[in-house]
C-alpha cells in the first residue's frame, strides 16, 4: 500500500493569458499563436489525507511531452494522464533526504540502469516501459491518486450551488476532451532524437534528424 494517498475530486478545463492587442482594425493579429497565449491548462483538484485542499495544474502541451519522452501512444490518454500525475512522487536524486529514506534508497536501487527520457540508443518500448514502471512502483509503495467518491464529489458540488452533475470519474473531462496533435508530439519527439543523438556523440545533420530550426532539403546524403 502506498504511504500516501491523495483523492482526485474535479478537473477543469482553463488557459494561460491571450494578448490580442496587436490585433489591426479588421485584419489578423500579428503576434503568432504562441506569443499571444491563450493556450490550455488542466487543473486536478485534490484533497490530502490529512483534509488539506490542493490543485495541480499543468499545460496541456504536458501530454504532448510526456508523449515524446517515453514513447507512450498518443492516443493512449490514461496513461499519459497517470504519468503526469504520479510523477511528482518519485524520489529526485538530488534530494539530500533521499540517502535517510528507506523507501527511496529502495527506489533508486530497483530502478538503477532503467532508461530516462535522455538515454541515447534506447528503442520506444523499452523506454515506454521504464517510465511505466516507475509510475508503477511509486503508485504502489510511495504515493498514489484515486478518484473520491462520486457521492462525495456530487454533494461537495450540490453544497457549493452548482447546478453541474459529478461525472462518473473525477478526471473524465479530461479523458473525454483531450485529444493530441500527433505532428505537435512528433515535433517534440524530433527535438529529443536530436538531442539524444548528441549525447552519444558528434551529430551530422540529415533530412530526418535535425537541430531546431534547419531544414536540410535535397542534399547530398540527406
Amino acid at each position: 500500500m502506498p504511504l500516501w494517498v491523495m483523492e482526485a475530486w474535479d478537473a477543469e478545463l482553463g488557459y494561460t493569458p491571450a494578448d490580442l492587442e496587436s490585433r489591426p482594425p479588421g485584419g489578423p493579429a500579428r503576434r503568432s499563436p504562441e506569443v499571444m497565449g491563450g493556450n490550455p491548462l488542466w487543473a486536478v483538484y485534490m484533497v490530502s489525507p490529512d483534509g488539506a485542499a490542493g490543485v495541480h495544474i499543468f499545460p496541456h502541451a504536458t501530454f504532448e511531452w510526456r508523449s515524446a519522452e517515453h514513447g507512450i501512444d498518443p492516443d493512449d490518454i490514461d496513461s499519459l494522464i497517470d504519468v503526469i500525475l504520479h510523477e511528482s512522487f518519485i524520489p529526485q536524486p538530488g534530494d539530500p533526504l533521499t540517502a535517510h529514506d528507506p523507501l527511496t534508497v529502495q527506489f533508486a536501487a530497483d530502478t538503477h540502469g532503467w532508461p530516462t527520457p535522455w538515454t541515447p540508443g534506447v528503442p520506444d518500448e523499452d523506454r515506454r516501459q521504464a517510465c511505466l514502471e516507475r509510475i508503477r512502483w511509486v503508485r504502489e509503495r510511495i504515493g498514489a491518486i484515486e478518484p473520491a467518491a462520486r457521492t462525495d464529489r456530487q454533494g461537495a458540488l450540490e453544497f457549493v450551488g452548482s447546478a453541474r452533475t459529478a461525472p462518473a470519474h473525477p478526471l473524465d473531462p479530461i479523458r473525454e476532451q483531450t485529444r493530441l496533435d500527433p505532428i505537435r508530439v512528433a515535433g517534440k519527439r524530433a527535438y529529443l532524437d536530436w538531442r539524444r543523438a548528441a549525447l552519444a556523440g558528434p551529430v551530422a545533420p540529415s533530412f530526418d534528424l535535425k537541430p531546431p530550426n534547419a531544414f536540410i532539403g535535397m542534399k547530398p546524403g540527406s
